[in-house]
């Protein structure tokens, strides 16, 4: 190999955009650093924060009694009977994501030689020098605070907590305070919701070394300072905040040190470093673009260096917005408070695609924070069912804003109170985690039982030859091109309910035959006139190709119902499927679920298209956080967030009795190494590749035989709990 790869990425200019700013966040606080040594902005943000706009208190639609109306004309052939089967209500969004304030420090100008902006993934550390000033910004695991540490800031620097910024809304009541410390000042900002009890404080401890401090309203005015070191919290709340109280909170996380930051920085360090660095990839990159900076590397698309980064940034990014909650949309991050789609958590393929390599790059921070957010919406999911459907169990929306999982944003065009498949979908990362750990997790038991319940109560209507119907049923968020969105017998919807209540009687044996028996009354998947398999099963359904989601192909990926080892004449179905899908929008998570599919059905040349089609198409910010459209247009962590995955798919993929070594490697990359995978047959593995040949160290934590897949073949592989096994195979 070539070195180590970077773990990082660095600019030679501030941020002119708040899309450039380097981020940084703990699960819960985030912030996007400009790095302006004269005039620094750092954008504060929380999971928590979310703007009434009169969604709150919205419930799911009644609309169990017209089911069975529902389905009747369905069956009988009304390709529109859906239409109108609503309460009538226009479309409404989720509470939208927003940013708190900005932290703005004015600092006498001065001259710009030697700048370097940088963030440290291995650290979270977002680091700006020019001359002798510098300064360094984190958000802490350990103290859940932002620390961020000026040092020489120059003659003055006027320090001030400022709310405007774009999309900040008319009517927005704001507070602010600012009081003298012995050693500084304690800044506030009280945000309270246009027409809304709902508000939000943000407090800022400002402990100022070597200088003089005044007040200049609503801020701080520090002159001849050695060094400034400022602890920030956000709380989002009703009423009152007690802004001393929270004040002297932060007071009581400085140690009694001559060097405060330092023994902050050590505090978070092993929890952050410890989950970043289980898993490094190296591709063998040139180590002179390896040093380039990440905006000059984004120009160089078909550079290892630039995957070695977005691959390093990805997980960073993705642990980093991982934590009280799974990433939204936008991740942890936003500028803007018009943040497009709410900045919401949309389910029916986003979250599940940016999540999609926690399990295997051994990042379970990120699938606990995934297990909060379904855990903490159960009650809800409960709601819809019977509102909806009339059943027990749950029924999983299709946006969140992560406080409420009640089913209310669906319109004709997005029937998504009709998408049954949710609960499985979301389910599935946390069936894996267990596969991976040889765990149980009895919250996943129980989720998984009430998704069986669910399906026990509305698989109820059978067809000619027996087999049970879903009626309705909706392929998001896509329609067949000779009817109306809801149908009958979507791919997805019999992917999902068959997944559903077979691992649901894999968790509970005592209902295992029942659940199995009405699985096994599901109709198999349907190839269509052209070879592919249909997204709807259902007869005389033409499908739709031009689309951005691949829900059909569910049984591929994430699921393992479809793979060309045991279903190959349905896998070549599926890549027959894969092969007609157009890209319709561009939209990123449309490009990499496509390279996900292809990984799975070991395409090689189609995952490498997939990932030219994100790395030539500009999605990507020098932030390396990504857009959703092309040329770096609207602002979204899908890609940046699910690059990973396909990378970790193209090189090694397991089950919890197989294990595929190099099943889709893309050609341009013919050597390098992959360490620290988590296998879902419990073991690590560490990936070594070369053109002539494949080498796997095997670090199992239980004992098991499974199935070896390799270009060379076939053959069964015995391991031992505790016992390394090493194994080299020819590539060629």
């Amino acid at each position: 190999m070539t070195g180590t790869p970077v773990h990082g990425t660095w600019e030679p200019a501030p941020a002119a955009r708040w899309e450039d700013a380097f981020l940084s966040g703990n699960g819960r606080h985030g912030v996007l650093v400009f790095g302006d040594p004269n005039d620094d902005r750092v954008i504060v943000t929380h999971h928590a924060l979310v703007r009434p706009n009169g969604s709150e208190d919205a419930r799911p639609p009644e609309l169990a009694a017209r089911l069975p109306k529902l389905q009747d004309r369905l069956l009988a052939g009304d390709t529109t009977a859906a239409d109108d089967f609503t309460d009538g209500r226009p479309l409404r969004w989720v509470q939208p994501f927003h940013p708190a304030f900005q932290i703005r420090l004015r600092g006498t100008p001065g001259g710009g030689h030697g700048y370097r902006r940088s963030v440290d993934f291995t650290t979270g550390e977002i680091t700006a020098v020019c001359e002798n000033r510098s300064s360094q910004v984190f958000v802490s695991r350990a103290d859940d605070v932002i620390v961020q540490y000026v040092t020489t800031p120059g003659p003055r620097l006027d320090i001030a907590l400022d709310h405007r910024l774009p999309g900040a809304p008319d009517g927005l009541g704001i507070g602010e305070s600012a009081v003298l410390t012995g050693d500084g000042a304690l800044l506030s900002l009280r945000a309270r919701y246009p027409g809304s009890d709902r508000a939000y404080t943000g407090v800022t401890l400002a402990v100022v070394t070597g200088g003089a401090c005044s007040l200049v309203p609503p801020g701080l005015r520090v002159e001849g300072a050695a060094t400034v070191l400022l602890l920030t919290s956000v709380r989002r709340h009703t009423g009152e905040s007690d802004v001393l109280a929270e004040g002297r909170a932060l007071r009581a996380l400085l140690p009694g040190t001559e060097q405060p930051y330092d023994t902050l920085l050590a505090r978070h360090l092993p929890p952050h470093r410890a989950a970043y660095e289980r898993v490094t990839l190296d591709l063998d990159a040139d180590p002179a673009e390896r040093a380039l900076p990440g905006a000059e590397l984004l120009k160089r698309t078909r550079s290892a260096a630039l995957l070695e980064r977005l691959f390093a940034a990805g997980r960073y990014h993705l642990l980093s917005s991982s934590g009280m909650l799974p990433p939204r949309l936008t991740g942890l991050w936003t500028g803007d408070w018009d943040t497009a789609w709410s900045g919401a958590f949309t389910t029916d393929a986003n979250l599940n695609l940016q999540i999609a390599s926690a399990t295997a790059a051994a990042l379970p921070e990120v699938t606990e924070a995934h297990a909060a957010l379904l855990h903490g919406q159960v009650e809800h999911w409960r709601d819809n069912a019977r509102a909806i459907f009339g059943t027990r169990g749950v029924l999983a929306p299709a946006h969140t804003d992560g406080e409420s999982g009640h089913l209310y944003h669906f319109s004709r065009e997005y029937p998504l109170h009709l998408w049954t498949a949710g609960a499985d979908w979301l389910l599935a990362p946390l069936v894996e985690h267990d596969e991976t750990h040889g765990t149980r997790d009895p919250r996943t038991a129980a989720l998984l039982a009430e998704a069986a319940r669910f399906y026990e109560d509305f698989l109820t209507r059978t067809d000619a030859d027996g087999n049970l119907v879903v009626v309705p049923s909706y392929s998001p968020e896509n329609r067949p091109a000779n009817a109306s969105w809801a149908t009958i017998n979507a791919a997805m919807d019999l992917s999902a309910a068959r997944h559903a209540l077979t691992t649901a009687a894999d968790y509970h044996p005592e209902h295992a035959d029942r659940w199995r028996a009405l699985a096994d009354r599901l109709p198999p998947h349907r190839i269509n006139d052209e070879g592919a398999l249909a997204e709807w099963a259902s007869p005389g359904l033409r499908d739709t190709y031009d689309h951005r989601h691949l829900s059909h192909l569910y049984g591929v990926w994430p699921l393992t119902e479809i793979n060309p080892y045991d279903t190959p004449d349905l896998a070549r179905a599926a890549l027959r499927a894969l092969e007609l899908r157009g890209a319709e929008n561009d939209s990123a998570h449309g490009h990499l679920h496509h390279a996900l599919v292809a990984a799975r059905l070991r395409d090689a040349d189609r995952v490498a298209h997939a990932l030219g089609q994100v790395l030539d198409g500009d999605y990507f910010h020098a932030s390396l956080m990504s857009a959703h459209y092309p040329n770096r247009h609207v602002y979204n962590a899908d890609a940046a967030h699910a690059l990973p995955a396909v990378l970790i798919e193209s090189l090694v993929q397991s089950t919890p009795g197989r294990l595929v070594l190099l099943p889709a490697l893309p050609r341009a990359y013919r050597r390098g190494s992959l360490r620290g995978i988590r296998t879902r047959f419990g073991a690590g593995l560490d990936l070594t590749w070369t053109p002539d040949t494949v080498t796997a160290l095997i670090r199992p934590t239980r004992t098991v035989r499974v199935e070896l897949r390799t270009s060379s073949g076939t053959s069964a592989l015995d391991l031992v709990a505790g016992e390394d096994h090493v194994l080299t195979e020819r590539t060629r």
